[in-house]
């Protein structure tokens, strides 16, 4: 068996879980994921916890019964707590505001920036050079992250562009003659 999945999940209080055809459905405060469960893991509530084993003779049933436990995990965390990505804006004139669901770039380019957040997930710019973008599912919130930073990633040499709060960008020596 997977050493992740032999920790069970602890399911706080206020969070529901339901198991059954296939799929697992957590319910908490903040909202409802789903997500299918593979047909080679067994996920079984055990008093205040959810234990994913591996069906015995089933391919790589070790493996995914680590992973089911890693994603119901995050399924857990979201619903009660969410997930968040701070980004950090860093160049001359590089701006970010946040209107509804849409965030507005200005990054140095001809034009500005629109980007379309997708359902579920929020954004905030608590000042124009930081975004702040919240959701339940920890994958969404990590994809509209790498979206909005691929825009302008940060360059070698000056640093500037979108990067994550907590990235470190090493900077090159410039040429000598």
């Amino acid at each position: 068996m997977s050493r992740v999945a032999k920790n069970p999940v602890l399911v706080p209080a206020g969070v529901d879980v339901v198991i059954g055809g296939g799929e697992i459905t957590i319910k908490g405060p903040l909202g409802s994921l789903t997500q299918f469960v593979h047909p080679s893991v067994k996920v079984e509530r055990e008093g205040d916890g959810l234990q994913c084993s591996a069906v015995e003779g089933a391919v790589n049933s070790k493996a995914m019964s680590g992973t089911m436990r890693a994603l119901v995990n995050n399924m857990v965390t979201g619903v009660s707590k969410g997930f968040e990505r701070k980004l950090t804006l860093v160049g001359v004139g590089y701006r970010a505001q946040a209107q509804g669901d849409k965030l507005n770039l200005t990054l140095g380019f001809s034009h500005p920036v629109v980007h379309q957040m997708p359902e579920g997930i929020k954004v905030e710019t608590p000042t124009q050079t930081e975004v702040l973008i919240k959701g339940v599912d920890k994958q969404a919130v990590g994809k509209v992250a790498a979206e909005v930073r691929a825009y302008r990633p940060p360059e070698p040499y000056k640093g500037k562009g979108v990067r994550y709060s907590d990235e470190v960008v090493t900077l090159k020596e410039t040429k000598k003659k």
